[in-house]
């Protein structure tokens, strides 16, 4: 089994910037791709971004440019730098990793864009 503990989320202003953490145990993290999610209220859950475990990044259209996503295999961890954040940004941002037909989810961390 692999947990997987997210921190880093936080109530900012438009503009502002936030670096979301993903730490993992429990399971051999280089072998793993890893993924952001986020649930906006009354949304469905939907991937923001992804790196492959050669540190290969995808993001959405919505976020390139705004948002990096990063991982360090030495430390277990996968970030996710949030610049310039937009109102539409607000959610529980979810970390994801996922090996073969194995699926992990974190518990979420909560991001509110407001002024």
């Amino acid at each position: 089994q692999v947990q997987l503990v997210e921190s880093g989320g936080d109530l900012v202003q438009p503009g502002g910037s936030l670096r979301l953490s993903c730490v993992a145990s429990g399971g051999t993290f280089r072998l793993y791709t890893m993924s952001w999610y986020r649930q906006g209220p009354g949304e469905q859950r939907e991937m923001v971004a992804r790196i492959s475990r050669d540190g290969s990044p995808t993001l959405v259209d919505s976020v390139e440019g705004r948002f990096t996503i990063s991982r360090d295999n030495a430390k277990n961890t996968m970030y996710l730098q949030m610049n310039n954040l937009e109102p539409e940004d607000t959610g529980v941002y979810y970390c994801r990793a996922d090996l073969a037909i194995q699926t992990f989810w974190g518990q979420g961390t909560q991001v509110t864009v407001s002024l």
